[in-house]
């Protein structure tokens, strides 16, 4: 009997203990792309409700906004372009990559429908959003590889978002857009183009970028683009980091192999995305969780591209070892 009370004694004493120790407010980030929508799952689903008290997210709308989050403390765990974590990192700031869950999810969406690749738009007006950023640092390096001078060879039209660009395309004020899912698939929907209707459907998909990158380097047809980092203070809660990672794994897999409810989610948490047209785009994005010193090959390939032609895009230089968690 005494040793039931007592074990009973301690295993109460633990739990309080356990229940002490939760974080207060977890917070996530992302952007409105594909790599931040297993986030809303976790949250649903209450898959980390053993680590934080309360678990929310903030949508990042641009990468001067990411890195304001990151810069200020605005988030623990958040989606992060792989050349933007690169580049925070190189510049002092206490983040970690956590894995790469995003390998292709860019493509043009135009209204010819005989343009397949990036050379068949040389003289084309194309709205490219974010400017130095991914996309446009993607679509840089490929078509300088194949002797195209981007500035030269294409009319780019730079916009804030792919919102931006995706409402350009509809309101028929350009003929060409690069985009990242959900922006084609909701694009498409909105047009009725999906996946081709039966009449000369408004838009039509061109050759995924990650398609000519693999081409044009001769390497697989993927791109380490995004992933999840963490930030800060959480870089210190080993415990945290290894629940949020196991729980992301399990969310990834729902979301690809859910995409209805995951698009009616998806729009409970950023309002301007279209439920069916992010279901659509599911099948369209390249999506595997590898952890990010799994995919430290491919990143370095990556980063080494890129600092041969813009050093900037990654802080100058490969990031160490520490950058992969």
């Amino acid at each position: 009997m005494f040793k039931k009370l007592s074990f009973a004694i301690i295993l109460l004493f633990s739990t309080n203990i356990m229940a002490q120790e939760k974080l207060d407010k977890l917070v996530l980030s992302g952007p409105m792309a594909s790599v931040s929508h297993p986030l809303f799952y976790m949250i649903e689903s209450g898959a980390l409700k053993d680590v934080a008290k309360k678990v929310k997210f903030r949508l990042w709308k641009s990468p001067d906004e990411l890195r304001a989050f990151t810069l200020r403390g605005g988030a623990d765990f958040i989606a992060v372009p792989t050349n933007v974590g690169a580049n925070l990192y190189n510049k002092g700031v206490d983040i970690k990559l956590l894995n790469v869950s995003v390998w292709g999810i860019l493509g043009i969406l135009t209204r010819d429908k005989t343009k397949k690749l990036l050379k068949d738009f040389v003289g084309c007006e194309i709205a490219m959003p974010f400017r130095a950023d991914m996309p446009d640092i993607i679509f840089e390096e490929i078509v300088k590889a194949q002797g195209l001078e981007p500035k030269k060879d294409f009319k780019l039209r730079y916009l804030n978002s792919p919102i931006d660009a995706m409402q350009m395309l509809i309101l028929r004020r350009v003929d060409h857009a690069l985009l990242a899912e959900p922006a084609t698939s909701i694009a498409l929907r909105k047009t009725g183009s999906y996946p081709l209707k039966l009449v000369a459907p408004d838009l039509y998909r061109s050759n995924m970028l990650e398609q000519e990158w693999g081409k044009t380097f001769k390497v697989e047809t993927k791109i380490p683009e995004a992933g999840m980092a963490v930030v800060g203070d959480i870089l210190k809660n080993e415990e945290v980091i290894e629940r949020f990672q196991q729980e992301y794994t399990k969310a990834l897999n729902w979301y690809k192999t859910h995409p209805k409810e995951a698009g009616e989610l998806a729009v409970k948490y950023v309002k301007m995305l279209d439920a069916d047209g992010v279901a659509d785009s599911i099948q369209f994005v390249q999506l595997d969780d590898v952890k990010a010193k799994d995919a430290k090959k491919d990143l370095e390939f990556f980063f080494n591209v890129l600092k041969k032609n813009n050093p900037k895009t990654i802080g100058g230089k490969l990031p160490d070892e520490n950058f992969y968690y």
